[in-house]
């Protein structure tokens, strides 16, 4: 199975839509068996979703995420695990024993689907462009 999560500094970055990275995990038998960096530099929803698709990932690790993009995602049959923080490989071990602590019904709630974060920097969604690991 391929795994994405997003992420900033190596933990799980909280607005998918402006995610320049994520760490896409190879796993077999429960044991994660190659990881790798993927720089995308945030080029919103569709861009990253088909980005996702084409690196044939099965499920995204992600904190929040806006409908646009959980439509996006889900069209392209990729299950979404969101509301998840933390530590990006902590995370994909949790999901791979079935311990992962997510929201099911988590979204970002503050966003219409024409909000862009352009106006403002988001809090939590402000990533440093130096601390990608």
């Amino acid at each position: 199975m391929k795994i994405a999560v997003t992420v900033s500094d190596g933990n799980v970055f909280q607005h998918f839509g402006h995610s320049e990275a994520f760490m896409l995990y190879e796993t077999l038998d429960d044991k994660i068996i190659n990881s790798e960096l993927i720089i995308t530099n945030g080029n919103g929803h569709g861009y990253l979703s088909k980005l996702l698709h084409n690196n044939n990932v099965q499920v995204l690790i992600c904190g929040g995420i806006g409908a646009g993009a959980i439509n996006a995602l889900t069209e392209y049959g990729i299950k979404i695990y969101g509301g998840v923080t933390g530590n990006a490989d902590a995370a994909v071990l949790a999901l791979l024993n079935n311990t992962l602590k997510f929201n099911p019904n988590f979204k970002c709630n503050h966003h219409g689907d024409d909000h862009d974060c352009s106006s403002h920097d988001c809090g939590s969604h402000r990533l440093n462009r130096n601390t990608l690991k």
